[in-house]
C-alpha cells in the first residue's frame, strides 16, 4: 500500500505542475534596431519569428511620419485602410499591439507607404 501511495502522490505532484505551467507572452519589436520604416523587409524580418496568440508587437517609427494600423487580409493586399483616421501619422512615435491567434496583418496608413513596403503579415500559433 506505501509505494502505491507514494506513486499517487508524484502523479498528482506532476499533474499539479503540469496544469500550473504558464507561458508568459512575448514583446517582439518590429524591424529590430530598424523599427518602423522603409529600410526593412518585414517578410523577411517575420521568417522564423515563433509568434504566439498574445504576443505584443512593438512598431518604433519616426515620430509625425507613420502610424501601424491592424487591418484586414483585403486591406492589407489593397494598402487601403477604411477609417479615414487610419491614415494619418501619429505623434507619438510607437505604437503596441497584440497578436490574436491566425494570421495578423498590418501596415502604415499614411497613403503610400505600405505600397512603399510598410506591411507585416503575422502568423500567430
Amino acid at each position: 500500500m506505501g509505494r502505491c501511495s507514494a506513486s499517487l502522490v508524484v502523479l498528482g505532484l506532476m499533474m499539479l505542475l503540469c496544469s500550473t505551467t504558464t507561458v508568459l507572452a512575448e514583446t517582439h519589436v518590429v524591424g529590430d534596431s530598424s523599427g518602423w520604416g522603409f529600410s526593412v523587409s518585414y517578410d523577411s524580418w517575420a521568417t522564423g519569428k515563433a509568434f504566439a496568440a498574445g504576443d505584443t508587437l512593438v512598431f518604433k517609427y519616426q515620430a509625425g511620419a507613420h502610424n501601424a494600423v491592424a487591418v484586414s487580409a483585403s486591406e492589407y493586399r489593397s494598402c487601403k485602410v477604411r477609417r479615414a483616421a487610419d491614415t494619418a501619422a501619429t505623434a507619438t512615435g510607437s505604437a503596441t499591439l497584440s497578436l490574436k491567434k491566425g494570421v495578423n496583418y498590418f501596415i502604415c496608413g499614411v497613403p503610400g507607404h505600405c505600397a512603399a513596403g510598410m506591411k507585416l503579415r503575422a502568423v500567430a500559433n
